[in-house]
């Protein structure tokens, strides 16, 4: 019952309260007709485009009566962000460290996103092929994830310092928790501090974001130059190489 005249724009507000770690799928369906209620003197016959005949209603006279326009809308759930993950190494050291990431309300399912995969992959080089859940379930649970950047000068910063492998899963059926553990590698060449956040989706629904903070610390003294004196007021001269890790 909304007219709306020529040119004239409606919006339509769409509200997301999920229940569940899963995702929800439904349509917004608009439904057009004209308001004198006559009907546009197109007829649709059998041979018409399947798409045109999708998205009309027809009269009984075969003329259009209403043009519809339908919006699939998919719903993802997001659980609330967990508590920062600190990954602390000494720069110019390399740092391997094993991770342990809590997935509350993961719902097993064969509904799986349409770019789901049987890998984990994180945007370095490295990628890894999810384990099978380890408590001897049928339910296959894959897990995608992902280090997101707050900038691409971050990214452009952490890219080749930091590496992630997903090496083992634990699901607990009645507490429906699922326990990731991750390796990662934290390779610093400077001192540092920056922030990066893991996302972590399920096939069968919901993500998982997980702040990460990178904190390299001053290195350790590459050497002690000590210089004699010779004498008061004359120069005394020590010479030592430097060598750039980079062009």
């Amino acid at each position: 019952g909304v007219r709306l005249a020529p040119k004239e724009r409606l919006e339509i507000p769409v509200l997301f309260m999920p229940a569940e770690m899963k995702i929800y799928k439904t349509q917004v369906v608009i439904h057009v007709m004209r308001e004198n209620g006559e009907n546009w003197p197109y007829e649709v016959t059998a041979e018409s485009n399947t798409d045109l005949i999708r998205n009309v209603t027809v009269a009984e006279n075969g003329e259009i009566q209403g043009i519809l326009w339908i919006y699939p809308i998919h719903g993802m759930s997001e659980a609330p962000q967990q508590k920062s993950v600190v990954v602390r190494c000494q720069a110019r050291q390399r740092l391997e460290q094993r991770v342990e990431l809590l997935l509350i309300g993961v719902i097993p399912g064969e509904t799986a996103l349409p770019d789901a995969g049987n890998s984990a992959v994180v945007n370095t080089d490295e990628s890894s092929s999810t384990p099978e859940v380890t408590d001897g379930s049928s339910a296959a649970l894959e897990f995608l994830y992902e280090l997101q950047y707050q900038s691409d000068e971050i990214r452009s910063q952490l890219d080749s310092l930091v590496g992630m492998q997903l090496l083992q899963k634990e699901w607990d059926t009645e507490s429906r928790i699922v326990t990731l553990i991750f390796n990662v590698v934290f390779a610093p060449s400077k001192p540092m501090r920056n922030k990066a956040t893991l996302a972590v989706q399920c096939t069968a629904g919901g993500l998982w974001k997980f702040p990460l903070v990178f904190i390299a610390t001053e290195p350790e003294v590459d050497d002690v130059i000590n210089i004699a004196a010779v004498g008061l007021n004359k120069e005394s001269i020590v010479g030592f190489k430097l060598t750039s890790q980079t062009r």
